[in-house]
């Protein structure tokens, strides 16, 4: 199933059924409802779904954006957080974006299971400036990637135990939605789980069908790109558990939400790891103009056939 996702054009609209239309004026049919979400755009994108413009291919927590948070934050709030309010905020609205997510017969709710508390300038980008540079086969660089691994796996510990508690929790209301829970691979290696802590999550929840993993192919690739895994093999390893996908490009080494077929990832390889008719959602940043992603679905409906709605 082939869908696209609202975070391409929710900040320029601020009616729910006008943003609706200009995806369906794309080509979509499947949309998935994401993050930054005003509840100010609900009435016009349930008269847009009780019209039977499109189908809800899932939603991306928090879905509404909580009242609070006044810009487009998933991670305002985290399961993983010291701050017991922020863990019980995270909650409640991880509850009230599964009803939506029933309400528009949606199939999954991806996911942010939060962070270990690292700074990421002192690590993820820091990888990242030195790979930009040019010095990823430097002495330099392989002694700070192995200190930050050293440093993540000393306190990741308690993060990854409360995430897997608060799984244990939303995944009953989870149930009783019809909802499948999507745990997304994050694009920081301080996010919460790593590639390690992935496969533990989804043996420990091994024969729930109501939790699997949520494949984002930039935020690997960018992963990838830091060597810190390697994306096909990581698909191998994980490709039972898969749920469906977000699709988007990524510009060496680190800037992604590209239009697909605008950078350097290899579909082609990558796409076989997937259950054929499982949700691949185009994620695209705000920025892609309408011309370029129209050219990059007809090269993906000649390429891909088997791949469409």
């Amino acid at each position: 199933m082939l869908s696209f996702s609202t975070c391409w054009n929710n900040s320029r609209h601020s009616d729910g059924e006008a943003m609706i239309d200009e995806i369906l004026a794309l080509g979509f049919r499947h949309i998935e409802l994401s993050h930054g979400m005003t509840i100010s755009k609900l009435p016009g994108i349930r008269k847009a779904h009780q019209d039977g413009r499109f189908t809800c291919s899932g939603v991306h927590n928090f879905f509404p954006s909580p009242v609070e948070v006044m810009i487009d934050a998933p991670d305002a709030y985290e399961y993983t957080s010291h701050r017991p309010w922020d863990r019980k905020r995270a909650m409640e609205m991880s509850m009230q974006t599964l009803e939506l997510a029933a309400e528009f017969r949606a199939n999954y709710m991806v996911l942010h299971m939060g962070s270990v508390p690292l700074h990421p300038k002192k690590y993820t980008k820091r990888l990242t400036s030195l790979v930009a540079a040019g010095h990823q086969l430097e002495e330099v660089f392989t002694k700070s990637k192995i200190q930050f691994v050293k440093k993540r796996e000393k306190i990741s510990p308690l993060y990854y135990g409360r995430a897997i508690d608060a799984l244990e929790q939303l995944v009953v209301h989870a149930e009783k939605c019809g909802v499948i829970l999507a745990v997304e691979s994050r694009s920081r290696f301080e996010d919460m789980p790593n590639e390690r802590e992935m496969l533990h999550l989804q043996e420990h929840f091994k024969g729930n069908p109501w939790i699997g993993y949520w494949h984002d192919f930039g935020h690997v690739q960018l992963k990838h790109n830091l060597g810190l895994l390697d994306h096909r093999d990581w698909l191998g390893k994980i490709q039972n558990h898969i749920i469906g996908a977000h699709i988007h490009d990524v510009e060496w080494p680190a800037r992604d939400h590209r239009t697909p077929f605008t950078g350097t990832l290899d579909y082609k390889t990558l796409l076989p790891f997937f259950p054929t008719g499982c949700p691949i959602v185009w994620e695209l940043s705000p920025s892609r103009k309408t011309d370029e992603i129209r050219r990059a679905l007809e090269v993906w409906k000649q390429v891909f056939t088997d791949r469409l709605p």
